[in-house]
């Protein structure tokens, strides 16, 4: 996993997108894990591992709140608008790609018929 997130820091250093590198090396670890298409016996025990300590992956957010509560306390009112819209574009969106994929996999079972 090391290794992923290092290339994925790599990558944004390397054409300095605005995205973090654990994410990039995340996701370079999914695909390569997708395209493999067999599970290794030995990643079990080292994602049980992985999985019984990823809620102290959101202790350094939690801390930046804290850091920021009294700025969060001014401006509420903006975060609480941003949050109820955004939220309501994922719905839609998720709505809108989920009829999406149910139109081509009508199609695709007609064309299989």
């Amino acid at each position: 996993m090391l290794v992923y997130q290092l290339i994925g820091e790599l990558i944004v250093l390397a054409f300095g997108w605005p995205v973090p590198g654990p994410v990039i090396g995340m996701f370079l670890l999914l695909m390569t894990l997708l395209l493999r298409q067999a599970w290794s016996p030995y990643l079990v025990e080292p994602a049980q591992q992985f999985l019984r300590y990823l809620s102290l992956f959101f202790v350094p957010a939690g801390v930046g709140v804290m850091v920021h509560l009294t700025r969060i306390g001014e401006e509420w009112l903006s975060i609480l608008v941003a949050l109820v819209i955004s939220t309501l574009v994922s719905l839609v969106v998720t709505a809108w790609v989920m009829l999406g994929l149910a139109k081509l996999l009508q199609k695709a079972k007609l064309g299989a018929k």
